[in-house]
């Protein structure tokens, strides 16, 4: 099948230099800021004499720090400016800074779920736009798991976080230039915003079908295929299974030392969830969660990622270890009152709740999804 030719955002700069010139712009990106001929979105905007600051946001401008990781201030090697950390401390640009500046611009690929806090990043941006007048670029980049239906839970205004600030679905089902737009509006942010749109990607492509090269957003969304795992088993972050960081393949991987896996699989395959497989498999942490301890593992495995759901699968999964291991847990909160980790990431409560029935979740989400989805379309570039 032969590849769709794909231009993201940065790649069409040259239509929109004259409109730039002369400007002050503070760039938030990291290593996936690449145009299609190999230079970097900061090279691009820095020989162009537009780039005055760098910031950084999760995982840092080249990305090597793992998830949580402080991020610092420090300079850039490459063109000497000063990279300023929107990871780890304060949220929001600060006013010196951003009244320097003529507009921020943002060119981070996105992985298409509503905890990836890049997204976030871009909320707080737009709103420091807002409230100095300053102008909001986006250069767009596709969603490399399609856009064509949102699925997973809609996020309760009372769980905001920085891993889900807007009540949108898991799998949101926009681009980064569309959820810019999308809450700009709807959310009240009102900055000056552009959008610099992809040119040759539809909402029905995945990542696989266009010639773009695949730059890993963090550490461990190391290839296309986690992307769609990550929907799902990254609620795994806020239990006490690891969710395989530490592996060659974080997110495609859960388990525990404690856990029945060939139990569990093959009752898994028996449900005959569509798309997808799960096989026992023993895998040992490098980092992060039992690092350096053998743990009984669970692999989930897509037949078809165009159709598979990966938040219902993992959902199930998860429900089923819950009920059969007594050792599963919820990680207690960050800190005392705050709310626990799970419910950030899903996005409400529900699951910690005793009297908790998985179909009758996913039916209530879903109705809302269909709200959700008939507000954001609204929204769509593509």
């Amino acid at each position: 099948m032969k590849k769709a030719t794909v231009k993201n955002g940065i790649d069409r700069l040259n239509e929109i230099l004259p409109e730039l010139s002369g400007m002050k712009i503070g760039l938030i990106t990291n290593q996936t800021g690449v145009a299609k001929n190999g230079e970097t979105t900061i090279d691009l905007l820095y020989k162009s004499d537009l780039l005055y600051c760098l910031f950084a946001p999760e995982h840092g401008v080249r990305g090597g720090a793992q998830a949580g990781e402080r991020i610092q201030s420090s300079i850039d090697e490459a063109t000497g400016v000063k990279i300023h950390s929107l990871y780890g401390g304060d949220l929001h640009i600060p006013k010196e800074i951003i009244e320097s500046l003529d507009a921020i611009a943002f060119d981070i690929q996105d992985v298409g779920a509503r905890f990836y806090t890049y997204v976030s990043t871009l909320s707080y941006a737009m709103e420091d736009c807002a409230q100095y007048g300053k102008r909001m670029i986006v250069f767009d980049r596709i969603n490399p798991i399609g856009a064509v239906s949102p699925q997973g839970s809609l996020l309760e205004p009372e769980f905001s976080s920085f891993v889900g600030r807007y009540p949108i679905a898991t799998r949101h089902n926009l681009t980064v230039g569309e959820y810019a737009r999308y809450i700009n509006e709807r959310h009240n942010i009102g900055c000056l915003l552009t959008v610099v749109k992809i040119e040759g990607w539809s909402r029905d492509m995945i990542f696989f079908d266009t010639d773009l090269k695949w730059i890993s957003p963090s550490p461990n969304i190391k290839s296309p295929d986690t992307c769609f795992y990550y929907i799902g088993t990254c609620l795994a972050e806020g239990t006490n299974l690891s969710e395989g960081r530490g592996t060659e393949c974080p997110f495609e991987l859960i388990g525990a030392p404690w856990l029945n896996t060939e139990a569990i699989a093959r009752e898994m395959n028996s449900m005959g969830l569509k798309d997808v497989c799960f096989s026992a498999e023993k895998f040992t942490p490098t980092f992060s969660k039992y690092a350096g301890t053998e743990c009984n593992g669970i692999r989930l495995k897509t037949t078809n990622p165009r159709k598979f759901r990966p938040f219902e699968s993992a959902l199930y999964l998860f429900e089923l270890i819950r009920k059969a291991h007594p050792e599963f847990k919820f990680l207690p909160p960050h800190k005392e009152g705050t709310p626990y980790f799970i419910d950030l990431l899903l996005g409400c409560d529900d699951w910690r709740r005793n009297d908790f029935d998985i179909y009758a979740f996913l039916q209530k989400q879903n109705e809302k999804l269909k709200e959700y989805e008939a507000e954001i379309k609204e929204y769509y570039l593509y």
